[in-house]
């Protein structure tokens, strides 16, 4: 029988397919198929500091505005903002999630101020979260700003967090940093049990109607893996830190290429809101019938077959490949 197991955050997972953060997370009937169809374990859509914020914020005016009412007048409670899930009911939703599934459950936090990680991460991990992933989405936009105190609070933040909780944490990256295989060593040291490259940055777009810049959601494609390949290839010999790929894994191939490349995980949402949770089940079977016609019995026998150490030219991960590159295309 193939074996497809493999190890991420501390866990046996029954399948390299990891479902990524995403609003599919919210509902626990979801969270179910996304078990019954394979997947080795899931991430939780994040708690964003925005809404960490606006709960706290409406709780201030709560208490200051108002305190000549009668108290019985719970109608002049103003409802909080929209946001879908505030952070407390992102905990209940852990600890509802941890009762309706068997996978590992993993709790996401995005923000960039190093009190509100360190406060949630301990909140998600007294929720009953089995891993915390730490979305560091952060838009560098003053001119005042170095590169050096960016990649120094990043490594600030996960050695706070990781001072605070026992669960493993995986630290979610932009691939935009002056030396990424540095920033990537920096983050092993500082304590990241794993790394998941590549988070994706959303850019607005413009409505030259209305003149106005709106935002714009696209889904991702295979094209996005080949980055994500190129940097697991090389970070999977040279860091302690697990590898999960993220953006761009569409097909049994995708994954594939994402565990020769040397990656623990291969995660995914954006084939699932194409082809709905159960794709999970055409992806596990595509990967099991090449492992088979290819002679392969287990994940862990070709985790890493393609990497920068064991691939015949390693310039082809350098400035070695940039002219062979372009001189291979062919009108």
């Amino acid at each position: 029988m193939m074996d497809l197991t493999t190890h991420y955050l501390g866990f046996e997972l029954r399948s390299p397919l990891v479902v990524s953060a995403s609003p599919l997370a919210k509902d626990l009937s979801n969270l179910r198929k996304m078990e019954d169809a394979g997947a080795g374990a899931v991430v939780l859509h994040s708690l964003f500091e925005e809404q960490i914020s606006a709960e706290e914020n409406s709780l201030d005016r709560l208490l200051s505005e108002g305190t000549e009412s009668y108290a019985e007048a719970l109608s002049y409670f103003p409802e909080l903002p929209s946001y879908g899930m505030g952070p407390d009911a992102y905990l209940e939703h852990i600890r509802k999630a941890k009762q309706s599934i068997r996978i590992p459950v993993i709790g996401s936090l995005n923000g960039v101020s190093t009190g509100g990680w360190v406060r949630y991460a301990r909140d998600i991990e007294q929720a009953g979260a089995d891993a915390l992933e730490l979305n560091i989405y952060f838009l560098p936009t003053s001119v005042e700003i170095e590169g050096r105190e960016i990649e120094a609070s990043y490594c600030d933040l996960v050695e706070a967090v990781k001072s605070k909780v026992q669960i493993p944490v995986a630290v979610k990256l932009a691939p935009y940093f002056t030396s990424m295989a540095n920033m990537a060593s920096r983050l092993d040291r500082a304590g990241a049990d794993a790394l998941v490259l590549f988070n994706r940055f959303y850019q607005p777009d413009f409505d030259l109607e209305l003149l106005n810049v709106i935002p714009h959601l696209t889904l991702s494609t295979s094209d996005e893996l080949r980055l994500r390949l190129h940097w697991v290839a090389i970070l999977s010999r040279t860091v302690r830190a697990e590898l999960a790929i993220t953006g761009g894994v569409h097909s049994p191939e995708d994954v594939l290429r994402g565990i020769m490349a040397g990656a623990d995980v291969t995660m995914l949402t954006s084939a699932l809101l194409k082809n709905g949770i159960g794709y999970l089940r055409e992806l596990e079977a595509g990967v099991v019938d090449w492992m088979e016609r290819h002679e392969y019995e287990s994940i862990g026998q070709m985790r890493g077959s393609l990497n920068v150490a064991a691939v015949p030219e390693p310039g082809a991960f350098e400035r070695a490949n940039y002219i062979k590159v372009l001189g291979s295309y062919r009108a």
